[in-house]
């Protein structure tokens, strides 16, 4: 029996709605009511930029900051160093604001541990994770390193059992510690540096993480801002943690009277945080791109509504939001779209999924050059069938 949910109604057009504002997608006629920020503020906005893939990270941060091109962000990244890249939700590789580097490994080291995927013989003990995670933080005080000379150095100061190779890894095997490298960079002991050639190098940001409850009740205040309402499943799912976790993080903040509850969706609990109810009454309008794995397609909710009729075929993997970049009309995905770099030139191809209107036609061109300027080349704009598969 589905319980009534209480508070504040609120739509489905008026989340989106401010969801999109929040993250700076809103047609750019109301830019001028939006706080000024720059491209460490819209990556804070969309509480991480997904950077498996850097250019997906670029366009992500620079499609939401006028004027931003990918030099923007990389010199944000190694330059400034107002931005950091380092492992964030779902232990996958991010672009985080280095201000707030505190709460995020503050609240990513208190999330619990699941059970290891790994077979008996190739797992680490409680003890040897420590050991690894502060061998790792040693290491890089103060330096650079590839990942084979971070390699030597964690086995020269944990023991040969730390080199064992009993990861299966994409072309051969890792060693044992490999395991832990995305916990590293949750505790804060190890954030990606500048490439050395074409390998990754790795420091130790020098981060002290803020504690876990404070940095918790402040990631779901900051969660629920930029993506709620939401449910404390959907906080589990976003961030890869157990949902029993998520539920008692979400009844210990509503006691405190941190965050309430709001009608919302298909009658069950919705949260937004306390005080934090007035959502926009018209419906979101314009036309964006967005790349790979963008925050706003992932962290959204429900996916259904984001993603309605064939969309939901379309752009989705299995369910899964990301591996697609989309076309958003009127905020909702209306298509697929895929780029491929040659020299300078750019070559765009958008597939909608209905017809485009010639004002919208003109919204996608201009979406297209928009595309360009951030990834400094010339585009060239096709609308038909994309061909290539996700994650392509």
């Amino acid at each position: 029996m589905t319980t009534r949910a209480h508070g504040t109604p609120v739509t489905w057009s008026g989340a989106n709605a401010r969801r999109l504002d929040r993250q700076f997608l809103s047609p750019d006629a109301s830019a001028a009511a939006r706080p000024a920020h720059d491209v460490s503020g819209a990556v804070a906005a969309m509480l991480g930029a997904h950077a498996q893939v850097l250019s997906a990270a670029e366009l992500s941060a620079g499609l939401r900051t006028p004027g931003t091109t990918r030099t923007d962000v990389r010199t944000a990244l190694w330059t400034d160093r107002t931005l950091v890249k380092t492992f964030g939700p779902r232990g996958t590789v991010h672009l985080l604001p280095a201000g707030e580097l505190p709460m995020w490994t503050g609240a990513l080291s208190a999330v619990p541990a699941g059970s290891s995927a790994f077979p008996k013989d190739a797992r680490m003990t409680p003890d040897q994770v420590e050991a690894v995670v502060a061998a790792v933080a040693d290491s890089l005080a103060g330096v650079e390193l590839t990942i084979d000379e971070l390699s030597d150095e964690v086995v020269a100061r944990t023991g040969p059992w730390a080199g064992d190779l009993v990861m299966p890894a994409f072309q051969g095997m890792w060693p044992r510690w490999r395991q832990v490298l995305h916990l590293a960079g949750h505790r804060g002991a190890l954030c990606y540096a500048p490439n050395r050639g074409r390998k990754a190098t790795y420091t130790n940001p020098g981060t002290v993480p803020m504690p876990g409850p404070e940095a918790t009740a402040a990631l779901v205040r900051r969660y629920l801002r930029a993506y709620g309402p939401a449910t404390p499943a959907h906080f589990a799912q976003w961030l890869a943690a157990p949902r029993g976790w998520a539920v008692r993080l979400f009844d210990a903040l509503a006691g405190a009277g941190a965050i309430e509850e709001v009608a919302f969706g298909d009658g069950g609990a919705s949260w937004v945080e306390a005080g934090d109810t007035r959502f926009p009454s018209e419906a979101p309008r314009g036309v964006r791109l967005l790349p790979y794995f963008d925050a706003f397609t992932i962290a959204s909710r429900p996916r259904e509504r984001l993603f309605p009729g064939a969309a939901y075929e379309r752009a989705l993997a299995g369910g899964q939001a990301g591996n697609f970049p989309v076309l958003l009309v009127d905020g909702v995905v209306a298509g697929v779209w895929h780029q491929r770099r040659s020299g300078k030139r750019i070559a765009v191809t958008v597939e909608p999924l209905r017809p485009l209107t010639a004002g919208r036609r003109r919204e996608l061109e201009a979406q297209v050059e928009r595309v360009g300027e951030v990834l400094e080349g010339t585009p060239q704009l096709t609308v038909g069938k994309v061909t290539v598969g996700g994650h392509a």
